[in-house]
């Protein structure tokens, strides 16, 4: 599916520009009764987890209930069209990730289009990715495993939490711009890719920093480069991917959306309060302690993030080949 980045752009523009009737008595009747955000990964994934203080903040800033609803499936296709499908009053919400960047042009069938049907409200974070190999593989640092990997072609497995999951797709970044062939093992989530690569039956993976960090630590993993365009705080000592590959730059994005045609004034509300907390103390604190870092800004700014995270991952799945399982 193509996303037009100046269509997207548009939309997220225009949704400052609705007529200012009633805004005032109708933001502050806002909200009036519980609102749910909608996640569409299992209950205990980094983005529930994520949503939960997002959602307390909110319910003590709001005065109303913000309720997490979890829809997994289809890789968050099924809890984002229902998203969609919901009332345009400012009750749905979709705790907006990654992976939904990449579903609007790995799923090339979807009942909605999500650039148009999406409306952003604000980003919250962004979350890196670390490059782990087993420690008895010969390469210790990112040059050391590219020369290794085109010296051996097509014998490096390279495992990730499933096909189009974060985890692939980073990888297959890696790949387009270092020019490397390794062949990809997916696997049904982190836990089964981790245990292999731990075995020696896989020789590298592309996994989130927070679920990659305590192997790390305890040495059953090497770390060689962390993925984000900056080092990360939890592992200053590791370089970028970046250092050595220029313009390498993968992580997973966080924010809250809403379907489209959401007022603007709940919108610019609830970015208005959103930002406050993370800003503040508390909420940042909770988010940087899972390994993120929080990112802040308009409604505007949010649509151009996700418009250039969707282009990205469009070309990497368009050099890729990759089809939905």
């Amino acid at each position: 599916m193509e996303l037009p980045r100046r269509t997207f752009l548009h939309l997220a523009a225009s949704a400052t520009a609705l007529p200012i009737v009633s805004r005032a008595a109708r933001a502050q009747a806002y909200p009036a009764r519980p609102v749910r955000i909608v996640v569409t990964f299992p209950a205990a994934s980094t983005s529930d987890i994520l949503a939960r203080p997002v959602a307390q903040w909110l319910q003590e800033r709001l005065g109303q209930p913000f309720v997490i609803d979890t829809r997994p499936g289809a890789g968050g296709t099924i809890g984002t069209e229902a998203v969609v499908r919901a009332a345009p009053d400012g009750y749905t919400l979709l705790l907006v990730a990654g992976a939904h960047m990449v579903n609007a042009t790995l799923y090339d069938k979807l009942s909605f289009n999500y650039v148009r049907d999406i409306t952003p409200i604000a980003a919250i974070s962004r979350e890196s990715n670390l490059m782990l190999v087993n420690p008895s593989f010969p390469a210790k640092t990112v040059p050391e495993f590219v020369a290794y990997a085109k010296a051996n072609p097509g014998r490096i497995n390279m495992a990730s939490a499933g096909i189009g999951a974060p985890s692939h797709v980073i990888g297959e970044l890696f790949k387009m711009m270092t020019g490397v062939n390794m062949v990809h093992v997916p696997y049904r989530g982190s836990p089964p890719a981790f245990t292999d690569l731990i075995a020696g039956q896989v020789q590298v993976t592309f996994q989130s920093t927070a679920a990659s960090i305590a192997h790390v630590r305890s040495g059953t993993l090497r770390a060689l480069a962390v993925t984000t365009a900056t080092r990360s705080p939890l592992l200053p000592e590791l370089p970028t991917i970046g250092e050595f590959v220029p313009g390498y730059e993968a992580s997973a994005v966080w924010g809250l959306g809403a379907p489209k045609d959401t007022p603007a004034d709940i919108v610019a509300l609830l970015n208005k309060e959103l930002n406050a907390g993370l800003d503040g103390a508390w909420l940042r604190e909770r988010l940087t302690d899972m390994g993120v870092s929080v990112i802040t800004g308009t409604p505007a700014e949010f649509g151009t993030l996700i418009a250039n995270e969707t282009e990205k991952w469009a070309k990497v799945i368009k050099f890729a080949g990759i089809r939905p399982e």
